[in-house]
């Protein structure tokens, strides 16, 4: 599959890419409609972005994970792989934690003094969704190239995966900072990972796409996705919830990802 840099197909495959990116910002755009900063908003959104990643994770990515593994090992030992992905990266992110002590044990009330300790919860969303992204943007950028139709099936169905992850990180930030701008530019920011990192897959690290590296940076990344939320959205959510916001925010966080998986694969 050898294409020149700026051929017709390279350059279909990168906006096709950039556009499943792009709809990371749409979360941010859905945060706007609220000019208050409303407890119960923050609550069900936080709660509705934990569901997503929790539902993305065990779901969509951790099958990818096994999948890859399962080009090179037998079933039982491919799904172990993928297994011991997943907790190397709910353990980096442990690590991680140890590393920069968490505070957000000690929210008690959406007041100001909680401003840093959103923002903080928003720029780690950012985190891990970045890294999620890089090699999703290369998992979209060469199916196109391979097969666009194909290509542009799978980007549709991230592009509808992108959105609740924009809003965990935008509604964080934006209840940090108020601004508009900057919570803006934490979401295109992270979406701009997946060209990025389609763009680093096929100029650099193409040689190195093996199933083993694809299966272990999906374990990783479902692992360090499902930690995240348990750790940070949902526990955040349900201390400026009201009677069952976060479980109804969790629930319908995962049933629209289920539904976009069953409408696109």
């Amino acid at each position: 599959m050898e294409h020149a840099l700026f051929s017709p197909a390279v350059i279909t495959a990168l906006l096709v890419c950039l556009a499943a990116a792009m709809a990371t910002t749409l979360g941010a755009l859905t945060v706007f409609t609220s000019r208050d900063s409303n407890p119960r908003v923050l609550a069900i959104g936080l709660a509705f972005a934990g569901g997503a990643m929790v539902y993305i994770s065990l779901v969509e990515i951790f099958w990818k994970a096994h999948t890859s593994f399962s080009d090179i090992y037998p079933d039982k030992e491919a799904y172990t792989a993928a297994t011991l992905a997943f907790f190397a990266g709910i353990l980096l992110l442990v690590l991680i934690d140890t590393l920069i002590p968490n505070p957000h044990n000690e929210l008690t009330s959406p007041d100001k003094t909680d401003k840093s300790k959103l923002g903080r919860l928003g720029f780690l969303a950012a985190f891990a969704i970045t890294a999620h992204n890089f090699p999703e943007g290369m998992a979209t950028f060469f199916a196109t190239l391979e097969d666009p139709v194909v290509g542009t099936s799978l980007a549709v169905a991230i592009g509808v995966h992108n959105v609740p992850e924009g809003i965990s990180i935008a509604i964080p930030v934006y209840y940090a900072t108020n601004d508009k701008k900057i919570t803006f530019i934490a979401c295109l920011f992270s979406g701009l990972a997946e060209p990025v990192g389609a763009l680093i897959g096929y100029l650099i690290l193409s040689q190195f796409l093996t199933p083993f590296v694809f299966g272990s940076v999906f374990g990783v990344i479902a692992g360090a996705m499902v930690f995240l939320a348990m750790d940070e959205l949902l526990p955040t959510a349900k201390r400026y919830s009201s009677g069952h916001d976060t479980v109804y925010g969790m629930v319908i966080g995962m049933a629209v990802i289920a539904l976009s998986l069953v409408l696109f694969r």
